[in-house]
């Protein structure tokens, strides 16, 4: 049971980023904002959960990951609550900015847990996969499962949510995910994390998930203009992309393990740019929507890869490592509508094919930075 609570735990962070996707209507006309308005409430979740991820996964170290993820399960749980509970628009703001910081104490130790102690070295990509693919689906059902409770109260949304996250909080982690350092060994320090390499894997994550799964709104946009699509067939369609990412799961872990992760990542980058491109152009529905699955299989390649060096590569402060790298890949994720909606506007093939450019020329020239072979 725990570990498929720790799996569980992987679902929470992204789905909390996701959950107003689909509600922004109903949040706008309750608390007397527009639509456009109502749409902070996503960014107010995603850019202190990634500012917290700066540091989040060494003060954990530090503090013990078991106390640490209980302790931040509790907190988010008390910040759902609020949200559900919140009269003002204000107030719902900052208690989804405290559910950011919450689940940012998660995230990171949740993806160490899942690896810890019983996982060979040989093996270490398929254990990501598997957790990636439960971050890919929380990012994705997000926005369905919001939009079938705002049929009947989206403040239930919340409920649910703070109840899900104090169970998960009374079960814990798994025994033997979160050993127990001998006294000789130095706590981590909150700037070992910030290394050259780690900030560039940073960028890379951040690039690679922002600029792929991070364009659901933008594929939301098009169902709807181009496709007549209305809410519930839009969200539906959307959750091709954490589908395929949880079938495809093992097999990117074993390439991985297989292939090497910096090469992974380089090919879902230019595997995914080619995709996006065609989300953008392609004239028949069924055709988009297979394009969004295979994306989500690309965006697994670049998530577990990235993941995977992280570890490989951060030795004893693997906690900030992870972390460092994690606040990369949500602050992409919050920075992409900013950025590519008003673009979308001007020109909607082009919100597509430069994000594509980007992706498929910056992400492998960020890791032939880097030298060192996996």
């Amino acid at each position: 049971m725990r570990r498929a609570a720790l799996f569980a735990g992987a679902f929470l962070g992204p789905f909390g980023g996701g959950l107003t996707v689909a509600i922004l209507p109903e949040l706008g006309a309750d608390f007397g904002v527009s639509t456009a308005v109502a749409s902070t409430s996503i960014t107010a979740y995603l850019l202190p959960f990634a500012a917290a991820m700066l540091v989040s996964g060494t003060l954990g170290e530090r503090w013990g990951r078991s106390r640490s993820v209980v302790a931040a399960y509790l907190l988010y749980a008390v910040a759902s609550l609020a949200c559900a509970l919140a009269a003002s628009w204000t107030v719902f703001l900052a208690t989804r900015a405290l559910q950011g910081v919450a689940n940012a104490f998660t995230t990171p130790l949740l993806l160490l847990a899942a690896v810890a102690g019983s996982v060979e070295p040989g093996r270490l990509g398929r254990a990501l996969g598997w957790f990636g693919s439960m971050q890919a689906a929380g990012q994705t059902f997000a926005p369905f499962v919001g939009g079938l409770a705002a049929e009947l109260d989206w403040r239930s949304a919340f409920g649910a949510a703070a109840a899900v996250a104090l169970l998960l909080g009374l079960v814990g982690l798994p025994a033997g995910s979160a050993p127990v350092s001998p006294a000789s060994v130095p706590r981590p320090r909150l700037r070992s994390a910030w290394t050259g390499p780690v900030l560039r894997l940073g960028l890379v994550a951040g690039l690679g998930w922002g600029l792929l799964a991070g364009l659901n709104f933008l594929l939301a946009l098009r169902l709807e203009e181009v496709f007549g699509l209305g809410a519930a067939e839009r969200g539906l369609g959307l959750t091709a992309l954490g589908v395929a990412g949880i079938l495809s799961a093992r097999a990117v872990g074993g390439a991985i393990d297989r292939l090497g992760a910096r090469r992974c990542v380089a090919a879902g980058a230019v595997g995914g740019a080619l995709l996006v491109a065609g989300i953008g152009t392609a004239p028949l529905l069924g055709v988009v929507v297979v394009l969004w699955a295979l994306v989500g299989v690309c965006g697994q390649f670049v998530l577990v890869g990235v993941n995977a060096l992280a570890l490989r590569s951060s030795g004893p402060g693997s906690g900030g490592a992870v972390s460092v790298v994690q606040a990369g890949r949500f602050g992409g994720t919050a920075a992409s509508p900013m950025v590519l909606t008003p673009l979308y506007h001007a020109d909607p093939l082009a919100a597509f094919l430069v994000p594509a450019g980007v992706l498929g020329c910056a992400v492998p020239a960020v890791l032939a930075l880097d030298r060192r072979r996996d």
